[in-house]
């Protein structure tokens, strides 16, 4: 169970005329979950929406926080008494007096930050990066949209009364400490938005905006939950492995009492065993790779022989999960979210089929990167058979076909948190020497053992993805009236349509739709509409799959981008 420092250190917050307890500096969507609540908002057809990213991505857990309209309550600190009410499509807010106190700023007062080495991503890969190049002497800053540095991986406790609890996360409290010692300046809350070739960034923070023209710029922006529409995946209580994660590991809030786990991967294992440590009643976890065999010894070796540490991980895992009466069902999938009168009902399929009542659904399917500022860059991109994924194409230090570009870790290329501190190090050594600094004897033991260190997990990971193989047969065809676009509520039917009006590409589909237009700008939509037209019409996914990234890459506020940074 989680470990809480003594003392009762609450806030009080009022949702929609109800007080609620809340641990300081743990999410709003913590808060809320905590006390059953999980409808946040509602769409322009009335349907009722909650957590799903947990990451800020997906924009379906908008609130209204005291007058002010479409906050994500995922990345939004309790840190004060609030007044909450869900967002209602079409209602206008009230009015909350604000004045500005001078007028808006023009483009040429933006201020304008240039540090020789920017960061973006302050995850495991962009810390390794950020704390190597400052080691060889660069002066470094830090981005990221998170509250607090350490990314998905290192995910770090936000709640003031909840003590690190394993050591995942003293691992990541010690790369930060590290890295905010050496002289690294790092920003939380600030949103890149925007990318401009060759080198400018458009930020957002704390309700201001600024530029960054750095010397050398390193994107490690990491990767997000890969959903799978199926009827019901919309509801509230359906949440991706990520974010029920990001609750209990940063606040010590579990996602629900009882929790059904579908999909593909070994971070679904260790949700589960995370989760029953913590007290709930995991039901099921649902997997779409079959059960792991003699015919699978080769790839348990090369694990063993890359990574035993990680081996054992996942064996104490799933022995935590057997312990408990987790039912582990292979060669299967979820297919239909329903809801039941104590909450949701889950039908699966495949090699066992049954129906799984729960309150939480949590869905977790791969990860796709987040490689839209790369884009917008010009860099260039291919398409992985293997990964069934965009990969950046760069060099063994991570420098990309942009100059000044490096990418590293799961938006470049989908390799795991032990990847991404590798690759962090030697982009980080190689943005320095970019500018002329020379490595010391210390700097160039910690290269090579990076690369050595890369080489290795990149075999784990190789091993590791033969094993999770799902069989993509399992997945049953999608209704028309399934949603495939969270954010514009367009169907299946709809894409039908418009495949039969003539369209052939993703394109030519969101002109006739609107899908991927929304606020998520299609980080949802385009992987499943990718796949629907390859099965349709034989379209092969390229270079040129998914939708060009546009500017904003992420919502940003009219009001944000007329207030200067006070620098």
């Amino acid at each position: 169970m989680a470990d809480r420092s003594q003392g009762d250190l609450t806030l009080k917050i009022e949702f929609e005329g109800e007080t609620l307890e809340a641990h300081p500096g743990e999410s709003l969507a913590a808060t809320l979950t905590a006390h059953g609540i999980r409808s946040f908002r509602t769409t322009e057809r009335g349907a009722e929406r909650g957590v799903f990213c947990g990451m800020g991505v997906c924009q379906d857990c908008l609130v209204e926080v005291d007058g002010r309209p479409n906050e994500r309550a995922c990345t939004l600190k309790v840190d004060r008494p609030m007044m909450v009410r869900r967002e209602v499509s079409g209602r206008t807010p009230p009015a909350v007096g604000v004045v500005p106190s001078r007028p808006p700023i023009t483009i040429e007062e933006i201020p304008i930050k240039r540090p020789e080495v920017l960061v973006i991503g302050a995850g495991p890969g962009g810390l390794a990066a950020a704390y190597a190049a400052r080691l060889a002497g660069a002066e470094v800053l830090v981005l990221d949209e998170g509250s607090a540095p350490g990314g998905q991986y290192f995910k770090q406790c936000s709640a003031a009364d909840v003590v690190p609890p394993d050591a995942q996360h003293r691992e990541g409290r010690q790369l930060i400490d590290d890295v905010l010692t050496s002289g690294v300046t790092v920003l939380s809350n600030a949103s890149v938005w925007g990318a401009f070739p060759p080198l400018e960034f458009a930020v957002t923070m704390s309700g201001s905006t600024f530029c960054v023209q750095p010397h050398q710029a390193i994107v490690a922006t990491g990767a997000y939950d890969r959903g799978w529409p199926v009827p019901g995946w919309t509801l509230p209580g359906v949440m991706t492995t990520g974010a029920a994660q990001t609750m209990w590991r940063t606040a010590r809030r579990l996602p629900g009492k009882r929790v059904l786990i579908a999909g593909n991967g070994p971070l679904n294992l260790q949700l589960a065993s995370e989760l029953v440590a913590g007290g709930a009643d995991v039901v099921a976890v649902v997997e779409a790779a079959p059960t792991v065999g003699v015919r699978r010894a080769k790839e348990v070796a090369a694990m063993l022989a890359t990574a035993p540490g990680l081996v054992a991980d996942g064996i104490r895992h799933l022995s935590r999960c057997r312990r408990a009466g987790v039912r582990m069902i292979n060669g299967s999938v979820l297919t239909s979210v329903g809801h039941h009168s104590r909450g949701l009902l889950a039908t699966i399929d495949g090699r066992k089929a049954g129906e799984f009542e729960s309150d939480v659904v949590c869905l977790g399917y791969g990860f796709h990167p987040s490689n839209e500022l790369l884009r917008a860059l010009g860099c260039s991109h291919v398409f992985d058979s293997e990964q069934r994924r965009l990969v950046t194409v760069r060099d063994a230090r991570g420098a990309t076909t942009v100059a000044g570009v490096w990418a590293l870790g799961d938006c470049a290329r989908l390799g795991g948190a032990r990847v991404g501190l590798a690759e962090g190090t030697l982009a980080g050594f190689a943005a320095a020497r970019a500018l002329a600094r020379p490595l010391s004897a210390k700097a160039a033991r910690l290269e090579a053992h990076a690369e050595a260190t890369a080489a290795r997990h990149r075999r784990f990971q190789k091993a590791l993805w033969r094993i999770y193989r799902m069989e993509e047969s399992l997945f049953p065809q999608p209704a028309s009236n399934t949603v495939i676009c969270r954010c514009e509520e367009i169907s299946y039917g709809q894409v039908e349509a418009a495949l039969a009006e003539g369209a052939d590409s993703p394109r030519e589909v969101k002109q006739r739709t609107r899908i991927g237009m929304g606020r998520c700008q299609a980080r949802y939509c385009a992987p499943a509409l990718e796949d629907f037209l390859a099965e349709r019409i034989g379209r092969l996914p390229d270079e040129y799959c998914g939708f060009a990234p546009r500017v904003p890459i992420k919502p940003v506020r009219v009001a944000d981008l007329a207030n200067p940074l006070d620098v």
